[in-house]
């Protein structure tokens, strides 16, 4: 008698999320009772969810235990970047401007904190900058290109072709930004095959206002993908 073949067993990735751009301490305790990783906080002037230091100290005093901190940077100047990391007890920055990979490695080993290096991706090409980091930072965050003449580098509300994504063997963590809403990331996921995602402008109402409904919306239709 042959002998019976096990059934193929699919094994589902637990998807992670950042909900990004935090600036109020209801919004944290909504992302971290549904199961939130990591919640982001913008130390970038132009962002309407930039934080001040001194804002920064007030909403530390808030914030949930749980998700992990990181806080977000554009080329940030040294000051800046250990007062966050001390102010807000910070697990992670994310360099999100033109930092270069020794950048990257001296914020690295003087802050001692994880790194995430966002990489602006338009098409298939671009996923090879992050090459030169792989080595050197914890996470890649692929987002899309900002528009012409955009302030900011990402938060935009812009997606980028997902599909590029599926499949690849990066030799690297990574994670996935732009253009996400609870409406379209399911989708998001399945094209791309991230099990790590970042999410701002799609859990808010208007630039720099989120909504908890919104934040709980989007963690709930992660929780559905397969």
């Amino acid at each position: 008698m042959a002998a019976r073949s096990s059934p193929e067993i699919e094994i589902v990735m637990p998807v992670d999320v950042k909900i990004c751009g935090i600036t109020d301490a209801m919004h944290a305790h909504a992302a971290a009772m549904h199961d939130a990783k990591w919640l982001g906080f913008v130390f970038f002037p132009p962002s309407p969810r930039n934080l001040k230091i001194t804002e920064a100290y007030k909403l530390a005093q808030a914030l949930p235990e749980g998700p992990k901190r990181v806080g977000v940077f554009v080329d940030a100047d040294d000051e800046l970047l250990k007062s966050a990391v001390q102010t807000l007890s910070l697990d992670a920055v994310q360099l999100h401007g033109n930092e270069t990979p020794e950048d990257a490695a001296r914020i690295k080993a003087v802050l001692g904190v994880r790194i995430i290096k966002a990489i602006s991706v338009s098409d298939e090409t671009d996923l090879a900058k992050a090459d030169a980091y792989a080595d050197i930072v914890d996470r890649i965050l692929f987002d899309a290109k900002p528009p012409k003449d955009a302030l900011l580098p990402g938060g935009n509300a812009v997606a980028f072709p997902w599909h590029i994504l599926k499949g690849k063997k990066l030799p690297y963590k990574w994670m996935l930004a732009g253009g996400l809403t609870a409406k379209n990331v399911v989708q998001a996921i399945k094209e791309s095959g991230a099990t790590a995602l970042d999410v701002s402008s799609g859990v808010e109402i208007e630039p720099g206002k989120k909504a908890s409904y919104l934040i709980q919306a989007f963690l709930s239709a992660v929780k559905t993908a397969k």
